[in-house]
């Protein structure tokens, strides 16, 4: 179905009409993430503090804390520095310890050498991780878990009932 219409200049054109069935695709604007860039070429020796998220593609030697912000240690990026942040994404290189509050994420081209400290971890196949790994549980769950361990002390006495069974089958 078109619709005519006369523009400013008098001239007729045909549009469509009107569809309620049509795509219309909703434009949606996000807030740009703020991110710091170390680019390739850059090498930065001391310590790296902040209050926002930071891409490493150059190289780092010293210390990164950016304990609420994530850091991102791109492909070409080589650190060689002890990391506290909430989350750490590795598809470069790292010789340190990492310490995060929320999510260390070690892609296929990642390469970490040290000590991981955190609550949830991805390796993905083909990444290399040489050191010790401690997961931790999260904030909310260890402020939950004294509640339950009462629960848990009552328990003993299920444990024994299967103990029985063990015996009377034995037994028999």
């Amino acid at each position: 179905m078109l619709q005519s219409s006369e523009n400013f200049n008098g001239v007729r054109s045909t549009s469509p009409a009107s569809n309620p069935n049509s795509y219309n695709p909703v434009k949606t604007t996000t807030a740009p993430i703020e991110q710091a860039t170390i680019g390739r070429s850059l090498v930065i020796k001391g310590e790296i503090t902040g209050a926002e998220a930071l891409y490493i593609d150059g190289r780092i030697e010293g210390k990164i804390t950016l304990t609420d912000n994530r850091v991102t240690i791109g492909r070409n990026g080589t650190v060689q520095a002890d990391i506290n942040a909430r989350e750490v994404v590795v598809m470069g290189k790292v010789t340190g310890n990492i310490e995060c509050s929320d999510r260390v994420d070690i892609r296929s081209e990642g390469v970490v050498n040290g000590n991981v400290s955190t609550t949830r971890i991805s390796v993905e196949d083909g990444a290399v991780l040489k050191g010790g790994i401690q997961v931790k549980s999260g904030e909310h769950k260890h402020q939950s878990q004294p509640q339950p361990q009462p629960k848990i002390a009552e328990a003993p006495k299920p444990a024994a009932e299967p103990q029985k069974a063990l015996t009377a089958t034995a037994g028999a």
